[in-house]
């Protein structure tokens, strides 16, 4: 995922963004995030893939004339960011078209890429289309490391020299980190280069074994692991000069809260935007997943369906998708987190429990907290 940074200040000029981003008046709660698998299709063939994407075609793709019709979709009952991913969304020769006719609808449009295929040609287009920010993954502080990642020699520099055009360019970006027991002890260090490399925020990314990544389980952070980076994470929040986020990583809203309170100091709760800091799991609540072929999801992660776009609205698979409606009823989770009093802002990870039970609704199974109703 990416996030925007100073978006709202832009398009709250734009007609079609009067109301909050997010919500319609009088409608209560509607995804803030979508993001969309324009493509499948990938140049590289990471090892944590949860797409298991490679370098083929896959049929079945959106054209050009449905992508339009999906924003219009879109725009017709909310006001989302649109994260446009894959696969390697660079790969698709429409995506600009797309990302400027979503623009035209007053939509915030961002781009999640792996930054190889970026030159000063792309940068050109992305400012033509209103791309307002990029995300690049870097898994490693050096090329060893995310290029095992990556599984192509030569990612890493491809990364960074991308990365340079975009600053070249003055476009925004951000830098993404999915954490496994390979890489956890670079954490300290690729944060320092995302700042030496002027990102706009940092995004930490805990491995769900979904995908490709089934196969890399065992590299999945233990939970006392899990539960210590995250409170490493939130004392950098006052030590570094950039926007913080943990994703995939809901107990991080709990801890959020209680160091804060610990402090003597209260969470500001930021609702705009993708640096926005609301809950924890926000599939199904404040975020939907579209893959390449249609398929609604609550997130990229949580592979379960919740109907397809193809065959009924956006708006009414959000609205009555049996799915989203358990996700967003705290009351029937089950386990630790049903009881849990900090289920409303952490959540839980909906998908690392459905990979570890078949349940999306169970407990989340890294999670060392012992909720207060547990010990009464």
């Amino acid at each position: 995922m990416i996030s925007v940074k100073g978006i709202r200040r832009k398009m709250n000029r734009h007609p079609h963004n009067q109301a909050r981003h997010g919500e319609r008046k009088g409608e209560g709660s509607l995804p803030r995030l979508i993001a969309w698998e324009v493509t499948r299709t990938c140049n590289l063939s990471c090892i944590h893939c949860r797409a298991a994407s490679i370098d083929k075609p896959y049929p079945n793709e959106f054209t050009t004339k449905e992508c339009k019709s999906l924003l219009d979709e879109v725009v017709a009952f909310a006001s989302p960011i649109i994260i446009l991913t894959g696969g390697e969304p660079l790969l698709r020769p429409d995506i600009f078209e797309i990302a400027s006719y979503g623009t035209e609808k007053g939509l915030r449009m961002v781009m999640a890429t792996n930054g190889l295929l970026i030159d000063e040609g792309t940068c050109r287009r992305m400012k033509e289309s209103s791309i307002q920010r990029v995300s690049i993954s870097l898994d490693g502080a050096r090329a060893r490391t995310h290029d095992e990642f990556r599984q192509v020699e030569g990612a890493f520099a491809g990364a960074l020299q991308g990365i340079d055009f975009l600053k070249k360019a003055n476009i925004e970006f951000q830098i993404n980190t999915t954490i496994t027991r390979e890489n956890l002890h670079e954490l300290p260090d690729i944060q320092g280069l995302a700042v030496e490399l002027g990102a706009a925020a940092h995004h930490i990314f805990l491995l769900v074994p979904t995908g490709r990544a089934k196969n890399f389980k065992e590299q999945e952070v233990a939970a006392e692991d899990y539960e210590r980076t995250l409170h490493w994470f939130y004392d950098q929040s006052a030590q570094v000069d950039l926007h913080l986020k943990a994703t995939c990583a809901p107990h991080y809203y709990r801890i959020l809260r209680q160091r804060a309170k610990e402090d003597g100091q209260q969470v500001t709760v930021k609702t705009h935007g993708m640096d926005a800091v609301t809950r924890g799991c926000l599939g199904g609540t404040a975020f939907m997943f579209i893959s390449h072929t249609g398929q609604v999801q609550p997130c990229g992660y949580l592979e379960v369906d919740c109907g397809n776009v193809r065959e009924s609205p956006v708006g009414e698979i959000w609205r009555n998708s049996e799915v989203f409606k358990h996700l967003r009823d705290f009351d029937t989770y089950k386990g630790k987190c049903g009881v849990c009093e900090y289920r409303k802002v952490c959540g839980g990870c909906r998908a690392r429990a459905f990979e570890a039970s078949g349940d999306y609704l169970q407990e989340e199974p890294l999670c060392t907290y012992l909720p207060r109703a547990a010990c009464s």
